[in-house]
Parts: structure tokens; sequence; C-alpha cells
């Protein structure tokens, strides 16, 4: 049947390019006829060919088309085609004010767009712009004469997607349980974050939430972190917020108030005019929980496998200073700071970036604590070269500061700003105080030399400044917890030596930071390491990482230093060794280590640990549909014995259905919602997702404003399904809910001729399309069609010239023998 099949249709691809490319005759230049005379068909006055006779002729109609704009995917839309008001043979893609506005044209090329109907909008009239349509995709070519944007890493504002009505809820939990041998004494303890949400046009409603258990003292925590609400407005490039807010100034240090933020988001604007991104790295003497937070605010938490850890998916938007805590399987805590340093604060000429914010002050309790405030700062692009900016923040007669500064893009010697901030503040009691604070910062990435200074700088602080923060925190005799900055300087960069040799291939990284204060004492961290990969004995991608970290925080040292060797056995297997110091235990351990399944990653290490005791410990990771769960266990002798575990996920729901899922919790990211149109276990972007019982998937943690390919797993389908297009692009705001869906099919394959009720087949060329307007088979001589993707009983339309001439009903029974099955036309 198989063969049968291949072999009829390779006859009608042969019939079809015999009419096209050897018997044409021309009626005009858009107008082609075509000699029948050259099909082997049995009847050549029962052949539709009538949408072939057009230069890219499409029957008027609705229809689900994909966009592609500059040979760039876009996304998908109801385009509807009319006839030409000049000429009925030729037909043209009505595009209405939305699609137009999202093609980003040039005010000047705007005027040249015919309006044929009001909702109706012919872009063809603007010089050398081409529309056409290739199989299901409107191919839009514009030139870069007509539109805004040039940039070819960057979506513009116009195509940005703000996703569909919804609710969400997302969610990490992580438990252990650990059992100290010597003592006999056992401990579980539990934590919860996440964020509850919903989706309304282009407002997001967010409520932020946290809570623990731990066993020793029974004492249960839970806690709705902030209510907020906001929405991006992409045309000004800015986000504004409402609620419980906390404040990310370039300028100022950030502060927890109630109130309103309308701020520039910098993710809006081109790759090269953004920021950095906090990186936080860290060793891991077993199966550790690193929590990221900022005061009492959770910003991220993640278990990470013994050894060197780099958390680098840390959102941009993060300002001021983290606190990391690094909870160990045997109950041991280490804790140390990372300030979130940024570039210096440029921005492209004649453009002006803010952040303004109305409010007061609050607690974690929700309660208001402290006097209102208005805080206001901006970055103005003088010329490519200069920048210049500033801010205030104002209470009244109780504190108020001012700052001013900078930036200077030297090509390529990198960029550089310096700054000075003043504030003035009066505590109950004492007399008004003035002091003074300066920064300069740095940032340069050397190309030639494979290296970054992703960012080197300094500040100093009179003993009198005070931040607003610290201002509430004297004003409320707690200063001791944060203490009163006076110096600060830090380094990040990293260096690739012999980039253009695999086998040579080292990677250097190094980081500096010392901050003091006036009140207390201060801290240090210094970070270092190295990674090479190396080929010996005839062996390729042998690694070695050697990482060392040292941090004094509030009068604790913190030593580290972990020394790896890996070398690969197959296909993503790895054996291992390590040697890890961590303060005065030493351990010697062999590992194992499997990512062959990206979906189920697993490493099992045992050797010697502290004081020489035999220790072991295991870590399994596994990317479910409905969560990414992990397991962990960590056994030393006669010291103790560890069990932990984790899951992330969330739910999604809108009025397309609604979906369980994994995720990484990163609070108000967007995410995409499948639908495979009833379709089960479609597997998606690279089998991470798959869809449910009703068709529905969740593809996570999609990076807001960069554009995503939301794409099917062709090779990892089940056998008897079918899909027309097996990718879409959108490119999402922050915190969407996107929709794509994706017309696939699953059901039957045969062969079957179709006769209508006189007896007589369908014209050659006729179509065959389901319920949803999809196209299932093309008729070929004889009313022989090969249908794929059908149900039992599915009622399908049979179309020739340009509409549906009657219906076929596919069979209860589909015997795997029968050769061609009669199906009657009515």
């Amino acid at each position: 049947m198989l063969y049968y099949f291949i072999n009829q249709r390779n006859i009608f691809i042969a019939k079809l390019t015999i009419c096209f490319f050897v018997n044409p005759v021309y009626a005009s230049d858009d107008f082609v006829e075509f000699s029948v005379d050259a099909l082997d068909a049995s009847d050549r006055n029962n052949i539709d060919l009538s949408r072939f006779s057009e230069s890219n002729f499409v029957p008027p109609a609705t229809y689900l088309l994909d966009l592609k704009v500059n040979g760039k995917s876009f996304s998908q839309k109801k385009i509807t085609y009319v006839l030409s008001p000049e000429n009925e043979k030729i037909s043209l893609a009505c595009l209405n004010p939305e699609v137009v506005n999202a093609l980003a044209f040039k005010e000047s090329a705007l005027k040249l767009i015919r309006k044929i109907e009001p909702n109706c909008l012919d872009i063809t009239t603007v010089p050398s712009v081409r529309v056409e349509n290739h199989s299901g995709t409107l191919d839009i070519t514009i030139p870069q004469a007509w539109i805004n944007y040039s940039d070819p890493n960057w979506v513009p504002p116009e195509r940005w997607d703000h996703g569909v009505p919804g609710l969400l809820m997302d969610y990490s939990i992580s438990g252990n349980t650990l059992r100290q041998i010597k003592l006999n004494h056992s401990t579980q303890n539990l934590s919860i974050y996440g964020q509850a949400g919903a989706n309304l046009g282009a407002w997001r409603f967010r409520a932020d939430y946290q809570g623990s258990y731990s066993s020793d003292n029974h004492i249960r925590n839970f806690d709705w972190d902030r209510f907020y609400a906001y929405r991006p407005l992409p045309m000004y490039a800015a986000r504004l917020t409402l609620g419980e807010i906390y404040m990310n100034s370039q300028v100022f240090d950030s502060v927890r108030f109630t109130g309103v933020n309308l701020a520039s988001d910098e993710r809006m604007l081109p790759p090269n005019l953004q920021g950095y991104a906090p990186q936080i790295r860290g060793i891991a003497k077993s199966n550790a929980k690193v929590t990221v937070s900022q005061g009492d605010h959770i910003i991220y938490e993640t278990t990470v496998p013994a050894g060197p850890f780099n958390i680098q998916d840390l959102d941009s938007a993060v300002r001021g200073e983290l606190d990391v805590r690094v909870e160990e399987q045997d109950g041991s805590v280490s804790t140390f700071q990372v300030n979130t340093a940024n570039i210096p604060y440029l921005t492209r000429p004649g453009y002006i970036r803010y952040n303004a914010s109305v409010g007061k002050p609050s607690l974690y309790n929700h309660k208001l604590d402290g006097p209102l405030f208005y805080s206001g700062d901006f970055s103005w692009g003088i010329s490519n070269s200069w920048s210049l900016y500033g801010g205030t923040m104002l209470t009244g007669r109780n504190y108020n500061a001012w700052s001013a500064g900078v930036g200077r893009d030297m090509d390529f010697l990198g960029a550089l700003s310096a700054d000075a901030t003043q504030s003035i503040s009066k505590l109950p009691g004492e007399r008004s105080q003035q002091g003074m604070s300066f920064k300069l910062s740095y940032a340069k990435t050397f190309d030639k030399y494979n290296s970054t200074i992703t960012f080197a700088g300094y500040r100093f602080s009179q003993k009198k400044f005070r931040t607003l923060s610290q201002f509430l925190d004297e004003r409320d005799q707690s200063h001791s917890h944060h203490g009163r900055d006076k110096e600060m300087y830090t380094i990040t960069g990293n260096k690739t030596l012999w980039a253009d040799r695999p086998a040579l291939r080292t990677t250097l990284y190094l980081t500096y930071t010392h901050h003091n204060f006036w009140d207390r004492t201060g801290q240090d961290r210094y970070g270092f390491s190295a990674a090479r990969t190396f080929r010996f004995g005839g062996i390729e991608g042998i690694s070695t990482n050697l990482s060392l970290f040292r941090t004094t925080y509030r009068g604790r040292r913190d030593d580290s230093m972990s020394l790896t060797f890996s070398v690969p056995i197959g296909n993503s297997r790895w054996a291992g060794y390590e040697m890890q110091v961590k303060g005065s235990n030493n351990t010697h351990m062999a590992s194992y280590s499997d990512n062959s399944d990206h979906n189920n990653l697993w490493r099992i290490r045992a050797g010697a640990g502290y004081r020489g005791k035999a220790s072991l410990d295991s870590y399994y990771q596994h990317r479910a549909r409905m969560a990414e769960m992990n397991l962990n266990m960590s056994y030393q002798q006669d010291n103790f014995i560890s069990l932990g575990g984790s899951a992330r996920g969330g739910l999604t729901a809108t009025r397309f259905g609604a979906a369980l899922h994994n995720s990484n919790t990163t609070l108000d990211a967007a995410r995409i919602m499948v639908d495979t149109a009833g379709v089960a276990s479609v597997p998606l972007n690279e089998e991470r997702v798959r869809t449910n019982y009703f068709g529905i998937g969740v593809v996570p943690d999609i990076v807001s404003y960069r554009s995503f390919d939301t794409r099917i797993d062709v090779d990892a389908m089940d056998s008897d399904v079918e899909i027309r297009r097996a990718i879409s692009t959108s490119t999402l705001t922050e915190g969407a809910i996107g929709y794509e869906r994706f017309n696939v099919m699953q059901g039957e394959k045969f062969l079957a001729v179709i006769r209508l009720n006189d007896g007589t087949y369908p014209p050659f060329g006729s179509e065959i399309s389901n319920s949803d307007g999809i196209n299932v088979s093309m008729i070929m001589d004889n009313g022989v069609a090969y249908i794929s993707g059908v149900k039992e009983d599915e009622k399908l339309a049979v179309i020739w010239e340009g509409k549906t001439q009657c219906y076929i009903i596919v069979p209860r029974e589909l015997a795997d023998d029968q050769v061609q099955i009669l199906m009657p036309c009515q």
C-alpha cells in the first residue's frame, strides 16, 4: 500500500511539473493557461487547476497563515484574501491595522498604503514591498528603507505579544531530613516559595509567597510577601508597577515601598544597551540548597550538586546587594553577599532612560513605615559618546538626596561613568547631617583578546552619608543589621586563552569584592576559577576545573577549594575525580555522571570525606511534564545520613485549557501555552514538554522581549500523528501567557477512491479538508487520494472551484489489507 501511494504521489508531482514548466500558454504577465494534453489523465475534461493559473493567486476567503517578515518568522494570523478592485483575476492579501502596525513601517511608508476597506489594507502599494503566499506562509518582504528598525538581534516593540488572559500558580518546594548518627537525632526541614497571579490584557496581577517548617522548633511560617500589579509599556520601553515594590534604581540603593513606579526597562532595549545580569558562583561541599534573597524576600532558590556552582539565570532587573545562603545536607550553613554591579549608566543618543517612584516605605507585614517620598533618576544620551545622568530622592524635611554623574563611551577603551550623591538627613533628637558618596564604574569587552571586564567599580561614602534604607534603620534603631557604608570596590572578569585551538582552550574567571562600613566589620570575597579541556592518550574531551573562593563576612572566614577531573566514557557520560577543601575538611571523591537523557540526569560519588571517613552522595534530576524534580542523598560514616528532594513547577490556565508544567520558578517569567488540537503527548522543544490528555502543554521560563521558537519535535512524534507546520516564533512581554495553536492530526492513513453520486470522480487536483480547514489530501487521477490524520466517522469536505462541493465520511473500520477504500461523496 505504501509503495502504491509513493508511486501515485510521484506521478502527481510529475504531472504538475509538466503543467507548470513544459506546456504553459501565457495570456498575460500574470495569468497562465495550462494545456491538459500534457497530463496522463483518463478524463482531461475533469481537471481543476484554476488556482494555479494566476501568479500567487489565492481564492478569496479567510485563512490562518504563518507570517514571515524579511525571512524571519513572525506569528500566525487570520488573513483575508479579496479580489483586486482593478482586476478580478488578481487576489490581494488584506492586512488589518494591527498587523500593519506590527510591521513597523515608517510614517512615510504608512502614507503610501492603500485602504481597500476600513479593516483591509494593501501594503503592496509601497514601492518594492512584496507579499507572497507559499504553502500556508505569508512571506512579506519590506526594504530596510521603509521600516524603523535595523538591529538583526532585536525584535521591535510593534511585534511584541501581550499574550492571552489567564491564571497561574508557580511553586518551588524543597525538603530535607537529616539524621545525626552520634547524637541519634533527626531533623526535618521544608520550605516553599512561588507566585500566584492573573493576566488581563497587558496587566499582570501578582502575589509572591514563601513559607518554611522546621521540626527542631516546630515553627511554621507562611507569608504573602507582597502584592502588586504591573504592565509593560512597549512603545515607551518602560514598565508601570503598582503596589508593594522593590525600587530598582541605577542611582539610589534599593528600598521596599508601597506606591507607584514608572521606570525604563532596559530589557526592552537592543542587546548592546542592556545592563549586567549578576552571576553567583561558589562551591558546595555536598548536595546543597542555595537561596538568594534581598532582605527577607526570596529571589531565587535551587538545589545544586556537590562541587562548584554558577547561577546565571537571575533577572537583570535585580539591583543592590544580595544575600546568598548555602545550606549543606549535613545542616551546616555558609553565607556571603554579592553586589549586583551594573555597566556604566549609558544611553543611546537622543534617548532618556528614567525611573520615577512615589510611595511610602513598607515592612514585610505590609504595614507602612516611613514618610511619603518621591524618587526619580534619569540618563540622557547627549551624543554617541556622552551620557548625563542623575536623580533626586525627597521626603520633606527629614531626608533628601541628590545625585549627578556623567558617562563616557570610549570605544575600544570601554565605557566609564562617575557620579556623586549628597544626602541630608535628620533623626529625631539630633541635628541635620550632610554626607557625600562617590562612585566610579567601568566595563569593557576585549573581543580581540577574548576577555571581558564585566564590571569594575569603586565607591566611597562619607560617615554622615545615609541612604534612605540606612536612615529608616537608624530611625528605628535597627542599623546594626545593615551598617553604614564606607568603601566598596569590585571587579569581575574572564579571559579565554587559545580560543581558536579547542585542544588547548582555557577559560579563566576572577572576581573580587571589598566592602567595609563605618560602624561594623566588612566583607571581602575573592574568587578564581580555571577550566581546561584537552586530549590525552587518544581520549578527546578530558576536562579539569580549579575553583578557589575566600569570603570574610562579619568576622568569619570561609575558604573553599575544588579541583575536578572529568573523562568522557560514552555518550554524555563521564567518570571523574574531585578533591575539595572547605575549611579544615578535605574530601577525595570518585564520581560517575550520566547526562545522556536530557530529562534524566544523575550522578553518584564515593570516597573519603571528613577525617578520612567513608562518604557517599548521589544526585538525580528528572524533568517531567508536570514538574522538575530532584532527589539527593548524602552519607558520612559515623556522622550523618541525609535525604533531600525538591520540585519546581506550576499551573497555567486560560480559556483554551489548563496544564501543569515544569518551571525554573523565575518570578514574572513569560510562558507559552501550546494547543495541539486535542492530540496528547506531542513533544515540544527537545522533549522538555509534552502536551497533556487534552492536547495542552506549557513551555515555561521564556525570556521576555526576545524572539522564541516553539517547536514540535517531529522525530519524537508517534507514527500516527501528522502536522502541517512544526515551528512558531513569538516575542512575549514580561509575564505574558502566549498562545500557539498547531494543527496536529492524529488518526488513520489510507488510500481511497472518491466517487460522486453520478458515478464520476471529483476533478483532478481537488482538495480534501477536515472540519478545522486543514488539508488532509489532494485528489489524483480517477478519484484516487491518500488520506492521513483522520478519525473514524470524521466528516471531510471535498473542495474544487473554490468551494465545498460534497462530503465524505471516514469508515468506522479500516482493514490493513485493503489497497483502496471506495468512499462516496455526497
